[in-house]
């Protein structure tokens, strides 16, 4: 039977547009102190190392060997897991198998990127098969992310100034987090004013490109009691792709044989192992990996939080705020920060403050006892995690 697991230490560094003050390597440190001294743990008190990132993102190889002594993993076991977008959620689910088995009590795992130090477009372009699939993805994800917008507003109704409300809220969410990269005031009339990228995204409907880096104590059960009285217990994960190739067709783009999307079949799943039937009321506050205002919305409802067509009237009517009955992304999102390389590690660690109750100004405003964190990458790839206060 496998040991049951907590995160004991959460850290963060300020997310920014460019960093040049710090290299890659200090900035890596930044967070592995934060979570070593929020966990009141010595790196030597750490059995093993985990890193990771997009590292052809910044034209690098073997990171975890390139910074073994920011991340303080000499002479200690380790790996990467690199899953594209969901690489940080990830390397938290690799950390869990090494703690439940036994293999060790006590693992730190960091995640890390600096886009602003390389170039992501070509290297997203690659994971797209040459001869079919990189023609129909527009060599860019945002030809991806405004073909499931269109496919949305057509099937549900949305209009864009459902989409502009999402930003509003994810750019007043991230001025209360002091790691957020954007810090923005924003009205609706902003976010449809901004200038058109690819109909119908606007520039303040995407994500931004950031720098940053989140690292996460794990520890068994028998070592949490000697920690921490305000441990977060990994309640369950699950992790769930698909194909290239049936990706794109039968996906991304009108299907006659329409299938469940990744985030259907995981949370489903993960729902019906938990005994959860209403998400919405039983998990107090959901952290969902949004690449883009559309992809909140959609999410959303494949995730099960609301019925399909719902989650634009959930936004109209103000439930996903921090003081609303479904409070979506009280960090700001991806929307306000994304370092790829961390940012399905950071939705894991933001809903572990949520849960501690040490989310500062971006603490939504009811008791939390549970939250779901929801990591999204390329080629469908879908990672959730539940957290609880209790065992």
């Amino acid at each position: 039977m496998a040991r049951r697991v907590a995160i004991v230490g959460i850290g963060q560094t300020p997310h920014k547009s460019r960093m040049p003050e710090l290299d890659a390597g200090e900035m890596i440190n930044v967070a592995v102190r934060a979570a070593l001294e929020d966990a009141q743990l010595s790196i030597r008190e750490i059995d093993q190392v985990l890193l990771s990132n997009m590292e052809h993102f910044e034209g690098n190889y073997f990171v975890e060997g390139m910074f073994s002594d920011s991340v303080g993993s000499y002479l200690k076991p380790g790996l990467k897991t690199q899953v594209m977008g969901t690489t940080g959620a990830s390397m938290v689910t690799t950390a869990w198998y090494f703690v439940a088995s036994g293999l060790f009590d006590t693992v730190l795992t960091v995640t890390y990127q600096k886009q602003h130090e390389g170039q992501s477009g070509p290297v997203l372009q690659s994971a797209a098969e040459p001869s079919y699939d990189r023609v129909l993805t527009g060599h860019s994800a945002m030809y991806i992310f405004a073909s499931l917008a269109q496919h949305y507003m057509a099937e549900t109704g949305c209009r864009p100034e459902h989409a502009a409300m999402v930003r509003v809220k994810a750019a007043d969410n991230g001025r209360r987090n002091p790691f957020a990269h954007l810090k923005l005031e924003l009205t609706v009339e902003d976010v449809l004013n901004s200038r058109v990228l690819v109909w119908p995204l606007r520039l303040l409907d995407i994500c931004p490109t950031s720098a940053g880096a989140c690292a996460l104590v794990l520890a068994s059960e028998e070592r949490v009691r000697k920690i921490t009285n305000k441990p977060v217990w990994i309640r369950d994960h699950i992790a769930v792709h698909q194909e290239g190739f049936t990706l794109s067709v039968m996906h991304y783009y009108p299907d006659p044989f329409p299938r469940e999307t990744t985030r259907e079949v995981a949370s489903k799943k993960l729902y019906a192992r938990n005994g959860i039937t209403d998400p919405a009321k039983e998990i107090d506050v959901f952290e969902i990996y949004e690449p883009s205002t559309y992809g909140e919305l959609q999410y959303m409802e494949d995730l099960g939080i609301c019925g399909k067509g719902e989650a634009w009237k959930l936004v109209e009517k103000g439930a996903t705020t921090l003081e609303g009955e479904v409070p979506m992304n009280p960090s700001g999102g991806v929307l306000s920060a994304n370092a790829i390389g961390d940012c399905a590690m950071v939705r894991v660690a933001e809903a572990a403050l949520q849960v501690r109750g040490d989310a500062g100004e971006h603490q939504i405003a009811r008791k939390v006892n549970t939250a779901m964190a929801h990591g999204f990458g390329g080629r469908g790839y879908t990672t959730l995690h539940l957290l609880s206060k209790t065992l």
